[in-house]
């Protein structure tokens, strides 16, 4: 049987005895992805406390990958359903909201993250597929996601909104996980400026990506998509990383 036929792609919620095992998936993140402080607070609380909004593919025992996304209240003053610092913002506001019992109006996607043995068979759009399901089924209309483009890391110095502009002869998207967006109906919005913001000091900076970081300025970094702002006379290095809004009509 070929591989993509034989993985079964379903809600969390229905299948509540994987969310422990969600983050055995070999993924290609680079590694400093997981210092945004945002994240490390409340991603691994994710599939526990939205299960209904999450999804999991398997293959046999073997979970092949994970979809996330996380129900939040747009109409509170001072929000927006799309606000400039993205991914961090939703995620924060989705624990807040439920922490206070504010009522949920829409749904943003934080990652679909495929096991690296399944990369190129079309899982991503299956676990799109399923995202929108399990958010229409709590009653929201809308499924945002803040995406990282997949390809940008390989043109750091092109503003995200240059490159968001960039599409092919058939005028989809150039960048493949924009392009899986779009045809899954996704809609392109805007660019989330700071969408995720790691710092840390020159010494973490060299331990998280094996740089030097000796010199001020810019310094690009393997699977970044932008330059991280070093600066030596304070010790410290800033990553300030942009995303692109995408809005699901579902």
């Amino acid at each position: 049987m070929d591989k993509i036929n034989s993985v079964i792609v379903g809600p969390l919620a229905n299948r509540p005895t994987l969310a422990a095992r969600v983050y055995e998936i070999a993924d290609i993140w680079p590694p400093f992805t997981a210092h945004d402080l945002v994240g490390s607070a409340l991603l691994g609380r994710v599939v526990h406390e939205f299960p209904e909004y999450c999804v999991v593919a398997t293959d046999g025992d073997r979970v092949v990958a994970r979809g996330l996304s996380v129900p939040f209240n747009a109409e509170l003053d001072g929000r927006e359903q799309t606000p400039d610092q993205g991914w961090d913002r939703v995620l924060a506001w989705a624990f807040r909201d439920k922490a206070v019992g504010n009522p949920t109006t829409v749904a943003s996607a934080l990652e679909i993250t495929i096991d690296q043995d399944y990369l190129g068979h079309g899982l991503s759009y299956r676990m799109l597929h399923a995202m929108r399901e399990a958010v229409a089924r709590q009653g929201h209309r809308v499924l945002l996601a803040p995406v990282r483009p997949n390809a940008k890391h390989l043109h750091p110095r092109v503003s995200m909104a240059n490159y968001v502009r960039r599409t092919r002869e058939d005028g989809l998207p150039d960048d493949p996980w924009l392009r899986v967006h779009v045809r899954a109906g996704g809609t392109i919005e805007k660019v989330a400026p700071a969408s995720m913001t790691f710092s840390g000091s020159l010494d973490q900076w060299r331990s998280w990506t094996g740089l030097p970081f000796d010199h001020d300025g810019e310094v690009e970094v393997p699977g970044a998509l932008v330059p991280v702002n070093c600066h030596t006379a304070h010790n410290v290095a800033v990553y300030v990383e942009p995303n692109v809004w995408v809005r699901h009509a579902i």
